[in-house]
């Protein structure tokens, strides 16, 4: 295989589950190839890097083979690998999300009326 449109190796990859979400995700300027924006139509190149959304994270992955046909997980991992910088970047997301969900408690009981006036009268100046 030498070419490979864009939408088509992101889905054989198997980051969309339908090509028609991988061309929404590139016409949205979502995936980014070496870099920049890119169309549908781009032609995908072995060693490249692909910029790509996966719910919180955005992975950064270096092209490694072509294929435009979509296979089991494990001949999908096989396209491509991740970079060291965005193995270290989302580890560190997670980490931090982790985290700020220990902090944050959340209130045992919907506030009072008296709790809500104190709410409002907090964002109200907050937004002066």
């Amino acid at each position: 295989m030498d070419s490979v449109r864009l939408d088509k190796w992101l889905w054989a990859a198997r980051f969309f589950k339908t090509r028609a979400l991988a061309k929404k995700a590139i016409e949205g300027g979502k995936v980014h190839y070496e870099g920049g924006r890119a169309k549908t139509s781009k032609t995908v190149e072995v060693g490249a890097l692909i910029r790509v959304p996966q719910g919180w994270d955005i992975l950064e992955v270096e092209v490694v083979a072509l294929s435009d046909q979509r296979r089991g997980a494990p001949e999908a991992r096989a396209l491509y690998r991740e970079t060291e910088e965005s193995v270290a970047r989302r580890e560190r997301e997670a980490e931090a999300r982790r985290l700020t969900n220990q902090v944050m408690q959340h209130p045992l009981k919907r506030p009072d009326k008296k709790q809500r006036r104190e709410i409002h009268r907090f964002q109200r100046q907050q937004d002066d």
